[in-house]
């Protein structure tokens, strides 16, 4: 039996953290479909063609360990706008939802666009500030060059880039449960999500 839980929403909102914990707690198979997306903007920059890149993706390009840049992170929201590159990379996404077991996958268009029909849809999200403050963390742990202001408007253009792009644009499903993180600690957020797990189950 399948059964399918959508978690969308914007950078740093928590739903890979989310993600990764529901599919733990249920024994699911976790997706991070924006890895899809970084893996092809990494072979952009390494000076592929987009819609070739995504293509010829191959599952040892979503084990590099170098895809949580943030110049990798706007390759992906680019590419990600490319109708070709998104069609050529939905066959692989809807497959892996309808695996037997139950498959979680975390995006920004599953619930809409990839799964329309899942069991389950969360929108998780969080402030602009609270978002900045958390990738610029991860980033300085990693001895990135950044500045807070340069991340925040770096998070802004790309939630710009992705609720404005034609093709499948970043918005919660009219039937997802919006899930703001702000204010939540990561404990709290999973207990949320893991209870909306459990009332769309049959």
């Amino acid at each position: 039996m399948s059964f399918t839980v959508a978690i969308d929403g914007p950078a740093a909102a928590g739903k890979g953290t989310i993600s990764k914990a529901v599919a733990a707690h249920f024994g699911f198979a976790h997706l991070d479909t924006g890895l899809l997306y970084r893996a092809t903007g990494r072979r952009v920059l390494a000076g592929e063609d987009p819609v070739a890149a995504a293509r010829d993706l191959q599952p040892d390009d979503l084990q590099r360990d170098d895809l949580r840049t943030a110049d990798v992170a706007q390759a992906a929201s680019r590419v990600a706008a490319i109708v070709e590159v998104r069609s050529a990379l939905v066959d692989f996404q809807i497959s892996f939802a309808r695996r037997a077991g139950g498959a979680v996958l975390d995006g920004r268009d599953i619930g809409t666009v990839i799964c329309p029909d899942a069991e389950v849809k969360l929108f998780v999200t969080a402030s602009d500030e609270v978002r900045a403050e958390r990738r610029y963390l991860e980033l300085s742990a990693k001895n990135a060059d950044v500045t807070r202001a340069q991340v925040l408007a770096d998070v802004r253009e790309r939630d710009a880039r992705d609720a404005a792009r034609d093709a499948a644009p970043m918005v919660a499903a009219q039937d997802a449960l919006v899930l703001d993180t702000s204010d939540l600690s990561i404990d709290a957020a999973v207990a949320r999500a893991i209870a909306a797990v459990e009332a769309g189950s049959p």
